[in-house]
């Protein structure tokens, strides 16, 4: 099994503001949506990326045109159960919270329970 096979959790803090720099202002917060899952497409090397409701009303919280800056994400690689399915693997994006801010954050691997 490969290190991009493996079931892993890690969290990330995500500068949406780098995303929507210049988006028309009714397309701000779709945009900043597609950001997230093709950062986690990036990042976890799997095709299928899930959002969270949690994360998409967090990130449309303020209206459609003025998107958080950042966010902070807690990104799941998980094993596809469903049989038809063409990827065996897929990625869960939901929100993590941030008590104190974003400085000093870096990227942290979450202990799944």
């Amino acid at each position: 099994m490969g290190k991009t096979q493996d079931v892993v959790t890690r969290e990330y803090t995500i500068n949406l503001a780098k995303a929507i720099h210049g988006v028309t202002f009714k397309k701000r917060a779709p945009r900043a949506v597609s950001a997230v899952k093709k950062f986690a497409q990036k990042v976890m090397k799997t095709s299928d990326v899930r959002v969270d409701v949690k994360l998409n009303k967090h990130i449309w919280s303020k209206g459609i045109r003025n998107v958080p800056r950042r966010v902070r994400v807690q990104i799941s690689r998980k094993r596809n159960d469903d049989e038809d399915a063409t990827e065996d693997l897929y990625s869960y994006v939901t929100v993590a919270d941030v008590p104190n801010g974003f400085s000093g954050l870096g990227t942290s691997v979450v202990d799944d329970v």
